[in-house]
Parts: structure tokens; C-alpha cells; sequence
């Protein structure tokens, strides 16, 4: 379509708009505009509207208006530069403002704004911005068949649009199979047409996606700032690259975050915890953080919360425990909370130190929830988040490497209370957000050799910028607790949270033990991003404590979670560099087929593996859709193409498939990841004639230090294959000027499956590979080949050094 076609076409409906609301409202009209380097403001008959290019594919659009209140922006990562080079052109009827992938069309009579990528109609305001005395907010035009996906944590599936439900943060016990509410809520969405609409607003409200009116995504907001954010990519992945750009990317978590965790609600004495701890060891299972719930500055569930001290007749030598752990590679995380109890032991000294929210009358504003008559600290003010912070500084000090923020919605926040910035219910959205920003920039201030491990249940859009790994709440411990957790973690990796999780195993209710709902949690979390059952206590949510059956299954799948920590925490750093998510949609993979839009049985964890969780009881076959190309069974390497896969399943394996021309690195089994390298990498390549060029690679650091990547203190090893008509050739080489720890030599061992006949010679840089014709003889090798002729698999050993090295393997 042409400019001057979508000109016309666009004049007469804003004529019937026009004529629509004519008898409604005053309509807002153009009067004059001014263009600065950086911005262009458009001032109109009820205020102004400035368009703030943030990025060549990203614009801020700011309505303001005489006499209403604005709070500053919490979703734009105000520590990076945003700009993009932008130019104004005009006509009679229209401003056209535009960068190099977004362009702005701001009719003047009645003033709108529609939105155009590479000259094609993107999404357009139907009335835009509108504001009375209750309520202020936008209204979108839709397309017939558009898809939105977003909105937060919901279970409502993928596609949300004809759905109108709440924005606000909110706890929901025992949650299953539906909910339009819950902990963490985003008033954001991504659009099957590629563009994504940010309304940076924290106030309660309401997002309507063509509910009321079929054609019309409407926001809405009790208070807040009257800006929307819109973003256009052209693939989803780019997408949402262009969308953290803006709102702030996710640092790379220190790498024991990716490792095994023991969780409860919860320990109740050191002696427990070292018990926990030494269980693991016993039974054989990797391990690298324990959890501690509130037990741990108090003996009950009510009454001690805002103590954030240790109770020291349950926990006598916190800082010897602490210390204690931490040799063994173990990693101690505390639950906080941002409740001051007035019975704590904290009351006053919150009080002396103005750390807590008001009242109306300017008082600490006190209010009773279930764990008792409470106050809330205001991390909205300097001197709330300073007392909150002096807490953790000493808890740091005595050896505490991770946060876990609880109940941040916040829980309860009555709407009378008011915080240095505004009243609760403008920005009770923000707590969460605010808090984790607290958390996230005193860490680097006072411990800047660190990475910092902040996991909270509620948050902003943008909150992924300050570390924050989001769960998904106190879900039921039952099959409709298991079968939303992809929907909700997927829903909310498009949105920047890459590290969204769940409970393993359930966290709420169960009367008796379900092994098999159990295992299948537990199976499925091995390809999520954080690996923690978690649970109350009367069935014990860690693996040791069951019967032996369920140990010897899950072993293997924590300890495959270890053995995977190559491809993992590569995925974890794909995420810091552009926001791509660690559990990726199929539609990524198919985005001209729109039902994949909607599928949530199956999921791509990183590019290669393609995982359906079971998460119903007695299965023993799974449908899995297929989003094109070749997929090899991951544990018996059956091969599987076309639209879907039938896979059968034990209670020993779930449907796990590997991409045709992969490159999967492992290690091998190590204790905590304090133990890890890759001096022994095993890659396995997945060969088939449809994938006759591939290529993959390894993000290897030392895990711990800070911006790693950005001070060259990295290595990348890269592999490749390429196939032709009498074999097939590999390629390695390394880049980055390497790391702390780094092995000088590693010793590679390349397994290649699905490979139909002997070889008949191998060659590593020229060089004669031998073939060892019995196993034992390779196995014994350190060098040399060999052809298992009963699984179609040929194996190389060999070693690989500083340069680069080409292996050739010939039929």
C-alpha cells in the first residue's frame, strides 16, 4: 500500500470517528509542534504528546494534559542511552515522524497515531489517549485476526485476545488450570502482526483485549503516567531484542543459579539444614543452593515476620553453618519480605528510621493480614530502602549469597496507604520492581565482583534489568498445577523474563504423595530455567526423601541437568546479549503458521531441544507438534518429521528432541558446579542429510565474574559440520582472550548419531585418526575412533588445543 492510499483510506475513518465522537467529547486537534534532536512534541487542543525514539524500532509516546499527575517511568532502563536518528516530514494532514524501522503517522484533525514498518500499516490509536476523573488510559485499534499474547502471568492460554482481566499484582493460593489474576501482571503484549505495546503505567487497572469491543485493545488506569511504549520487529526473536533494549537486559546470573537447589517451607533448625544438606551427598545428588524459609528468624508462621534476624535457639551459628556450606559448594539463599510485623522485633527501629509507608494522617500505617498486625516498608523513599538495605548488608556479611523477595504483589496494600511517590493503588504494580532495584544496584555498589541472585514472585515490566527471577506462585500440588507452568513461563519469557519458573513438584495442598505427578514435575525441570522443588512440608518436596524407585529416576535427570550445564548456561548468556528467551515458543520456528501461536504442550528449550512435559497421570504416548525440519528421540534417537511426533513415554523419560545438524555439549557428572569444566567435552551431533551445513557453540567464563563478556574474560568454542557425498567435515575454533580457569587442552569426545556405515578413515588436521575395532580398546584410547554398528553411532576421541582444527570424516 502506498503512503498516499493509506492516507486516504486512513482520512476516511477518522471522518466516521470524527462523526462518532463529535457529540461525545471534545476532540483533540493539532495546533503546533516543535522538533528537537532527540524528540518531537505535538501540542494540542487538551496538551501535549512527545514521541522520544528509543531505539531504530522503538518509540515512547507520552500524553500530558494540565493538572494530571505523572510518575516517572519504570519500565525504560534509565541507565543505557536511547536514541535513534529520527526525521519529521508534514502535509496538510499529517506529521510523519520516523527512524530507520518505525514510523510515527500523527493525523492532525482529530489527533491520532497509527504506526508503520517499512511502509506497511503496523497498529493504530482509535481514539489514543483519554483521561477523566476516575480513569485515564489508551484505546487501540485491532486487526480482524490478530493474536496477542502477554499480560503477565495468566492462565488463560497463549493467545489473550477477546480476554479482559486486572492489573494488578496478586496472590493466588493453590492456583490450577485457570486464572486471570495472579502474583505478577505486565501491561504489556506482543501481537502476531510483530509489534509489541508497553503501557508504562504502575497503577491499578485493567487491560481489555477486544472483550467489550471486539476491535479494540483498550488500557485502563486509576492513576499513573499517561505513556505507552510501541515496538516493531521483523521476526519475534528481534522483536523482543528491540523491546529489551529498551526495558533492560537480563545480566547473567552467577552459573550455580542453574545448578540443583533444596527448598521447603521450610527448614526449622541448622540441624535440619546440615541433615538436608549431608542427604543429598548420601543419595548422590548434585547439589548447589538451600532455601531457607521465614523459619529462619522465627519458631512459627505468624507473629516473628520483619525480625529479618536469625533466630538463634533454631539457628545457633548461622555464619559457621553458612561458612560450612559454602566449602561444600553449597550456596545459602534467604526468604525476606517487605512486612515489618508490629510485635517484631524490628517495629520501632522501622519506625525511628521513617523506613515504613503512611497513613493519611502521616503516621506509620499499620494494617492486620494473616501473619499478623503489620506496617510496609516504603521502598518508593530513600529511607525505606536504605533501613531495608542496612538489613541485607549485614546478613551479606555473614555469608548469604542470594534473596529470595516474598509476598512483593505486595500481598496485601490497602489503597489508603501512601508512599513518597504516590498513593498504593498508583503504584502498588511497581513494588516489586522498586524493591528488586533497591536490591539489584546496592549489591553492585558494595559487592561489585559479584553477580547477584535476586528472586522475587511480583515485579514491573523491565524488572528483568535488575537480575529478578520470578516464579510462578503458590501453585496446587496437582496435575492442574503442572499443566499451565509452560503457558506462563513462555507468556512471560516474551515480555523479558527469561528465568520464569515453578515450584517443582507443587507447592500447595496434597493430601498424600503422587510419585508420578512428582517425577513428572521434577523430569520437566530439568528444562526450565531454575531447578527447585519447593513445597510444604508434610510431603517432602526434595527428591532424598523418597522412596527408591523415585530417587534412582530423578538422579539421573539432576544429574543430566549438570551434565547439560554447557548448553544451559549458553542459553543464559544468549539470554544476557539480546533478551532471547531460555523456553522459546515453536511459533518462533513457524511464524507463518498462526496455530503455533496458541500451542503450550511443547516448547523449544534454547535452539536444539524440543520438550513436551507429561502432565497427565497414566501416559504412555504424547502428540507432540512439530514445528518443521528433522527431530531425533533424545534418548533412544529415534528420528521423527512432518506436523507432529508420537512419542512414546515411560515413567522414565518424557518426549525430549533434538534438532537434525545439533551440536549438544555435556560434561561429565560433577557434584555442585564449584567443580565445574570442560576440559572433557562430549559433543553429540545429530547428522541427517536434511541439515547439510550446521553450526553451534559453547559460552564458556569463569561463572562468576561481573560483565564477564564485556571485559573479554571469555571464551567461545565453535563448532560446525558441513556434508557432502563421501563423508563429512567438522570445524573448531575458539575466540575471546579466555578466563580464570580456563583449560589450556580439552579432550573432545564428538559422538555422531544416526551415522548409517563405517568409516573409512578419519583425519584431525590431516592426521590419521585410528579406528579401534573393539569398544573396549576405544574406551581404554585416548585418542581413535570407533563405529557402534548396533545404534548407528560413531565416536572420536581426540584432543583439542589453542588453534583451530578441522576433522574429516570419510565414507
Amino acid at each position: 500500500m502506498t503512503m498516499q492510499k493509506f492516507l486516504l483510506r486512513s482520512c476516511a475513518l477518522l471522518f466516521l470517528l470524527y462523526s462518532t465522537l463529535a457529540n461525545a467529547a471534545e476532540v483533540r486537534q493539532y495546533q503546533k509542534h516543535l522538533l528537537s534532536d532527540d524528540a518531537l512534541t505535538v501540542y494540542t487542543s487538551d496538551g501535549s504528546v512527545t514521541l522520544t525514539p528509543l531505539n531504530n524500532s522503538a518509540m515512547e509516546v507520552h500524553y500530558q494534559r494540565e493538572g494530571l499527575k505523572q510518575l516517572p517511568s519504570f519500565a525504560i532502563d534509565g541507565s543505557q542511552k536511547h536514541s535513534a536518528a529520527a526525521k519529521l516530514t508534514e502535509n496538510p494532514g499529517a506529521l510523519i515522524y520516523s527512524t530507520a524501522g518505525l514510523s510515527a503517522v500523527i493525523h492532525k484533525s482529530p489527533l491520532r497515531i497509527e504506526y508503520l514498518r517499512n511502509g506497511q500499516p503496523l497498529v493504530g490509536e482509535e481514539i489514543g489517549f483519554f483521561a477523566n476523573e476516575t480513569m485515564r488510559g489508551f484505546r487501540f485499534a485491532l486487526s480482524p485476526k490478530e493474536k496477542l499474547l502477554g499480560g503477565g502471568e495468566r492462565v488463560l492460554g497463549m493467545d489473550r485476545r477477546g480476554q479482559r482481566f486486572p492489573l494488578y499484582n496478586k496472590a493466588h493460593y493453590g492456583y490450577t488450570t485457570e486464572s486471570d489474576q495472579m502474583y505478577f501482571s505486565l501491561p504489556a503484549v506482543m501481537s502476531s502482526n510483530k509489534y509489541l505495546l508497553l503501557f508504562d503505567n504502575s497503577a491499578t487497572g485493567t487491560l481489555d483485549l477486544g472483550a467489550s469491543e471486539e476491535d479494540v485493545l483498550q488500557f485502563e488506569a486509576v492513576g499513573g503516567r499517561t505513556s505507552y511504549i510501541i515496538v516493531a520487529g521483523d521476526s519475534y526473536p528481534q522483536l523482543i531484542e528491540n523491546y529489551v533494549s529498551v526495558t533492560g537486559k537480563q545480566p547473567l546470573p552467577p552459573r550455580w543459579a542453574l545448578g540443583n537447589f533444596a527448598s521447603r517451607f521450610g527448614y526449622r533448625t541448622e540441624q535440619e539444614v546440615r541433615a538436608t544438606v549431608d542427604k543429598f551427598a548420601e543419595e548422590d545428588f548434585p547439589l548447589d543452593a538451600v532455601v531457607l524459609d521465614l523459619y529462619w528468624f522465627g519458631p512459627d508462621i505468624q507473629g516473628h515476620m520483619g525480625n529479618l534476624s536469625w533466630d538463634k535457639n533454631a539457628f545457633p551459628e548461622p555464619e559457621k553453618m553458612m561458612a560450612d556450606l559454602k566449602q561444600r559448594g553449597i550456596n545459602t539463599i534467604l526468604v525476606t519480605e517487605p512486612f515489618i510485623l508490629s510485635t517484631s522485633e524490628r517495629w520501632d527501629e522501622a519506625v525511628a528510621n521513617n523506613a515504613l509507608a503512611k497513613n493519611l494522617a502521616g503516621q506509620p500505617k499499620r494494617f492486620d493480614f494473616y501473619f499478623g498486625n503489620t506496617g510496609l516498608i516504603d521502598v518508593f523513599s530513600a529511607d525505606g530502602r536504605d533501613w531495608f538495605w542496612s538489613i541485607y548488608r549485614g546478613l551479606k556479611e555473614q555469608g548469604v549469597a542470594g534473596w529470595w523477595g516474598d509476598l512483593g504483589e505486595p500481598e496485601v496494600h490497602p489503597s489508603d496507604t501512601v508512599h513518597e511517590i504516590g498513593m498504593a493503588d498508583e503504584v502498588h504494580n511497581a513494588y516489586g520492581h522498586r524493591w528488586a532495584q533497591m536490591l539489584y544496584e546496592s549489591e553492585k555498589a558494595e559487592n561489585p565482583s559479584e553477580r547477584p541472585f535476586i528472586m522475587m514472585r511480583a515485579g514491573f515490566a523491565g524488572s528483568q534489568r535488575y537480575g529478578m527471577i520470578p516464579w510462578t506462585g503458590d501453585v496446587a500440588r496437582e496435575w492442574g498445577g503442572l499443566q499451565p507452568q509452560v503457558e506462563l513461563s513462555l507468556t512471560m519469557s516474551l515480555l523479558g523474563f527469561g528465568y520464569t519458573h515453578s515450584d517443582l513438584g507443587g507447592f500447595a495442598g496434597g493430601e498424600q504423595f503422587d510419585r508420578e505427578l512428582y517425577i513428572r514435575w521434577l523430569q520437566y525441570g530439568v528444562f526450565q530455567p531454575v531447578y527447585r522443588p519447593h513445597a510444604q512440608e508434610h510431603i517432602a518436596p526434595e527428591p532424598v526423601f523418597h522412596d527408591r524407585r523415585t530417587r534412582n529416576i530423578l538422579r539421573d535427570y539432576v544429574k543430566l541437568r549438570y551434565r547439560l550445564l554447557p548448553y544451559n548456561y549458553t542459553l543464559a548468556f544468549e539470554n544476557s546479549q539480546s533478551g532471547m528467551p531460555l523456553m522459546r515458543p515453536l511459533f518462533f520456528e513457524s511464524e507463518s503458521d498462526p496455530a503455533l501461536m496458541d500451542y503450550k504442550d511443547a516448547y523449544l528449550w534454547g535452539n536444539d531441544f524440543l520438550v513436551a512435559p507429561v502432565t497427565e497421570a497414566g501416559v504412555d504416548e504424547v502428540e507432540v507438534k512439530l514445528p518443521g525440519g528433522v527431530w531425533f528421540d533424545y534418548w533412544n534417537g529415534e528420528p521423527y518429521s512432518g506436523e507432529t511426533a508420537r512419542v512414546e513415554v515411560d515413567l522414565e523419560t518424557i518426549p525430549v528432541l533434538v534438532r537434525a545438524g545439533a551440536f549438544i555439549p555435556t560434561i561429565d557428572d560433577i557434584a555442585t558446579t564449584r567443580d565445574y569444566t570442560s576440559k572433557r567435552l562430549t559433543l553429540d551431533y545429530y547428522a541427517h542429510e536434511s541439515s547439510a551445513q550446521s553450526s553451534g557453540y559453547v559460552y564458556e567464563d569463569d561463572g562468576a565474574t561481573v560483565d564477564a563478556y564485556a571485559r573479554g574474560q571469555y571464551e567461545k568454542l565453535a563448532f560446525s559440520a558441513s556434508r557432502s557425498g563421501d563423508g563429512i567435515a567438522f570445524g573448531f575454533q575458539r575466540s575471546g582472550d579466555g578466563y580464570q580457569g580456563m583449560p589450556e587442552q580439552r579432550e573432545i569426545t564428538l559422538k555422531i548419531h544416526n551415522w548409517q556405515q563405517a568409516p573409512t578413515a578419519i583425519e584431525a588436521d590431516g592426521k590419521a585418526v585410528q579406528l579401534h575395532q573393539r569398544e573396549k580398546d576405544f574406551a581404554s584410547a585416548t585418542e581413535g575412533a570407533w563405529y557402534n554398528k548396533r545404534n548407528n553411532k560413531l565416536l572420536v576421541k581426540f584432543p583439542w588445543g589453542q588453534q583451530p582444527l578441522k576433522l574429516a570424516v570419510k565414507n
